[in-house]
């Protein structure tokens, strides 16, 4: 590195600061089906956001990928229970297994329900040394009651991005949820079930794109300079 260099940036730590190239990247792609895990965030017998998934898992298997449904009821309350809790280590062991993710809540009273973030609450920056959601990528959906509503995608984006994930562009929120679904849980055809099929397939994209190249994407020049102590102190939340 040049003199000068080293003196417009005299904080910088020169041996870590890699510039990027395309060189970097991983040529050689996965062939196995993407890994998709999908939460909804309601317990009731005829959950709309549990019908959201479940179609979206429809679409996602059409669309050559390999879907898991996590079933919310019987997960313990944050912090109520150990980790060792079997629906706690079914959650988790689903978390590591997954590429990508579809997450899908209710709006209450303007926001996200507790059953959903109780889902996320449970998920640690870190897990046994490997950050369970880093660099997986994500698709945020919402089903309202009444008019239309961004709230809930809006707080899921927040989320996602909190969790190191890759957020896709495209996003669903379904209005009048009760309207648009026939009695046997089938979405009847419209432009709301049009932009779930645009979601889905934009994610199966980022996902195969994205999947042999997120430790190159998650690499940071800050973990990199702080010694493994330093970094296991600041994401350790047991503490807080």
């Amino acid at each position: 590195m040049s003199k000068s260099i080293e003196h417009e940036l005299p904080n910088l730590e020169l041996s870590q600061s890699i510039p990027p190239t395309v060189k970097d990247f991983t040529l050689t792609f996965s062939s196995h089906k993407p890994k998709i895990l999908l939460l909804y965030g309601s317990l009731r017998t005829r959950s709309y956001s549990k019908l959201v998934i479940e179609e979206s898992a429809r679409l996602l298997t059409h669309f050559g990928a390999e879907v898991k449904i996590f079933n919310p009821e019987g997960l313990p309350i944050t912090d109520s229970e150990d980790e060792t809790h079997p629906k706690v280590q079914e959650l988790r062991d689903l978390m590591l297994w997954s590429e990508g993710q579809v997450w899908c809540s209710p709006e209450r009273h303007g926001a996200m329900t507790s059953v959903f973030k109780n889902q996320i609450d449970w998920i640690p920056l870190n897990l046994g040394g490997v950050r369970p959601t880093q660099g997986k990528t994500l698709a945020v959906l919402q089903v309202c009651g009444g008019s239309q509503s961004f709230n809930v995608v809006n707080q899921l984006r927040v989320l996602g991005r909190w969790m190191r994930m890759i957020t896709i562009p495209n996003q669903s929120s379904v209005p009048k949820a009760f309207l648009e679904f026939e009695e046997n849980g089938r979405m009847k055809p419209s432009a709301f079930y049009n932009r779930i099929v645009d979601v889905m397939e934009e994610l199966v994209k980022f996902t195969l794109l994205m999947r042999d190249q997120k430790e190159y994407f998650v690499d940071r020049y800050s973990e990199r300079v702080e010694t493994a102590e330093q970094l296991s102190k600041r994401v350790n939340q047991k503490d807080i």
